[in-house]
């Protein structure tokens, strides 16, 4: 980097100039670790920045550093369709599945390399550059549509504002973490402010990442590794190892360890050698990536429906650890189920500190025998939850006692009982606390109304007050009912009365899902609501009905008959709707002309994306369902279509195409 200069042209050139400076002295600190210039030295180039940007905001860059510290981000996130599909990566656990991934490939390509990368455990993203500058950063999301998180993207150090080179069009992928000692700082921090804690790294950067306010993600410390060029307008090069390079002379951090192997035996060893420098690792790692490096290859090998066959991820064994069992204590949930939780001796275990493991229910613990005072194995499942494989016999103490549920609710003392076939334990007191407390915090969650600002103190405290004995009563409170309480005040009440407001227009897919019926979740509430359209029409369906749509079956069903068949639903969705709640599904019916079918999209249609055929169908009456069976009416096929249009050519489903698709809504 040449001396800084002092005199300038215009104040344009200055700011040109200061943003250039300030990104090229950040990157060697942020990802060098080799800082040329003092901290003051480099606070006072940015002051001068801000002053500028200020003075003549007009001339002030969408990509300037100063756009690092972050602001208020617009009201939610929106989703937007990927211009390349990210996919995910199919799953292997042994060496011989190594073998078998790398033999086939070898057998059909002779002499194809493969690359072996970190697994990292964070949140995937695309970055999208034109003419150099980052304009567009979007999380995975379903792999077809992600969020718009570009102002929390545009908060980490280590993603590159803008590139070395002026490329028209690039976009790569990346994984986005948080680095052990920031998480460890942070939930120190929030122990400390009496904040629930994060439960691992990778939780905590998908929480950072998706802040509605991007100061909060500025200060949370995240960063990114590249791991793959997903488009560039310059060209793509041959193999995925030149790409990681020329990525790298763009400016992007991409991943630190990349090894390019031309067997099995070397793709095995390449794995173990990440497996065991895991503890050393600044980073979390729940695996290896096994990439063919050949671009040209990758094209010929495809990709399945769900996964590309060109790459595979082998994921390590769960780490096991012994502790000591101190108590079981009871939890009641949302439903009334009495869920039996150990208390743990703190111990590290897969990167975070755990005191608490689910037991499940009373089978659980009697076919383990587990028993307080025991020394347990434990493991976390998928790397995230904590769970008890086993006790060590050889340690139990004398006198340890056989674990029995209560016969009472341990929250209103209620009689509980368990019902016949079922392992379940459950208080029948509908007025019972901690059921009511675990309903509403089903009910404002991100998947249900998505009501910020509500954390379980909060309601808690709104239950412990009398201002709530219901979610519909949510909506009755008002700022000055919520200002006096404890650690809230104006500013706070004020979030929480806008927040409610907002989720009234939620529509019926999450407000479906806030309800808490039995066995129906995200998926099967969407399906409903694109069904009926509004809460009245589903109210009103038979059994016969319900159970003959796709997602739902006979279980489901009853569970929907016997939730609407309760007079306190009717008298909550009265209350909604009083409210001023919607119970109108957000898809917009444009007809009825696939009233009453079951459609399935396969294959790659001339123009329309799957995610709008199958929005097309739901607006004209169908059913879009992801798998052909019996139930299926027709199937619209693209180019490609697989095992999908054989299934259906079996079945004897009628095929049509795009076109036909079309004139049959009469688009």
């Amino acid at each position: 980097m040449q001396e800084m200069k002092k005199d300038f042209a215009s104040p344009s050139e200055e700011m040109r100039y200061l943003e250039k400076t300030l990104e090229y002295h950040s990157r060697l600190y942020y990802e060098l670790d080799s800082p040329q210039i003092e901290d003051e030295e480099y606070d006072a180039l940015f002051r001068r920045l801000v002053d500028l940007e200020a003075k003549y905001p007009e001339l002030a860059s969408p990509n300037s550093p100063t756009r690092r510290v972050g602001g208020k981000v617009s009201e939610g996130f929106e989703k937007v369709l990927h211009t390349v599909p990210m996919d995910s990566f199919g799953d292997i656990f042994s060496e011989e599945e190594i073998v078998d991934f790398v033999g086939k490939i070898l057998k059909e390509y002779p002499g194809t390399e493969f690359v072996v990368e970190h697994k990292f455990d964070g949140l995937s993203v695309s970055l999208e550059y034109e003419n150099g500058e980052l304009v567009r950063g979007l999380t995975r999301g379903d792999g077809i549509f992600g969020e718009d998180v570009t102002e929390n993207v545009r908060t980490i150090k280590t993603v590159p504002l803008k590139l070395n080179r002026d490329i028209a069009k690039l976009i790569v992928r990346g994984e986005v973490y948080m680095p052990r000692k920031v998480f460890a700082k942070l939930n120190e921090k929030r122990e400390e402010n009496g904040e629930r804690t994060f439960a691992n790294p990778r939780n905590a950067a998908a929480g950072s990442l998706r802040q509605l306010d991007s100061k909060i993600a500025s200060s949370r410390g995240l960063q990114i590794y590249v791991f793959n060029l997903q488009l560039c307008s310059e060209g793509m090069p041959e193999t995925h190892s030149e790409a990681l390079e020329y990525l790298e002379s763009l400016g992007f951090t991409v991943s630190p360890y990349r090894r390019i192997c031309r067997s099995a035996d070397e793709v095995t060893d390449a794995v173990k050698e990440i497996g065991e420098s895991r503890p050393d690792l600044a980073y979390d790692t729940d695996g290896a990536v096994i990439k063919v490096n050949s671009l040209a290859v990758r094209g010929m090998l495809g990709s399945t429906a769900a996964a590309p066959r060109w790459a595979i991820a082998y994921k390590f064994p769960a780490e096991i650890v012994e502790t000591l069992l101190n108590e079981i204590e009871i939890q009641v949930g949302r439903t009334g189920v009495l869920t039996p939780r150990a208390v743990l001796e703190p111990v590290r275990l897969a990167g975070s500190t755990v005191s608490y493991a689910t037991l499940h229910n009373a089978d659980f613990i009697a076919e383990r025998d587990i028993r307080v005072g025991d020394t347990v194995r434990l493991r976390k499942a998928g790397d995230i939850i904590p769970e008890i494989i086993s006790v060590v016999p050889e340690k139990r103490q004398n006198g340890a006692k056989p674990f029995a549920m209560p016969r009472f609710c341990p929250s209103c003392g209620a009689p509980v009982t368990r019902a016949e076939g079922e392992a379940a334990v459950r208080c029948g007191n509908p007025y019972c606390p901690s059921q009511l407390c675990r309903r509403i915090i089903h009910f404002v969650s991100r998947p249900a109304m998505n009501i910020d600002n509500l954390g379980e103190s909060v309601i808690e405290q709104f239950i412990s007050e009398g201002l709530i004995s219901s979610a519909a009563d949510l909506y009755t409170l008002k700022k000055e009912d919520i200002a006096p309480l404890d650690r809230m005040g104006d500013k706070s009440a004020e979030n929480i009365i806008n927040a409610i407001e907002k989720s009234k227009k939620a529509g019926l897919e999450r407000l479906l899902c806030a309800l808490g019926i039995r066995h129906i979740g995200e998926k099967a509430a969407q399906t409903l609501a694109q069904r009926f359209g509004n809460i009245d029409s589903l109210a009103q369906a038979d059994a016969e009905t319900l159970k003959n749509i796709d997602d739902i079956g006979e279980e489901s069903a009853a569970s929907v008959l016997e939730f609407f068949a309760d007079e306190k639903t009717k008298e909550l969705i009265g209350k909604l709707k009083s409210a001023g709640v919607s119970t109108e599904s957000t898809e917009k019916r444009l007809g009825d002309s696939l009233a009453g079918m079951t459609v399935v999209v396969t294959g790659t249609l001339p123009t329309l994306k799957r995610p709008e055929a199958e929005a097309l169908i739901r607006a004209h009456g169908g059913n879009a369902a992801g798998s052909v069976s019996k139930k299926t009416s027709l199937v619209i096929a693209g180019a490609d279509a697989g095992s999908k249009l054989a299934k259906a050519r079996q079945l004897g489903i009628k095929v049509i195409d795009e076109s036909e698709f079309l004139a049959m809504i009469g688009e």
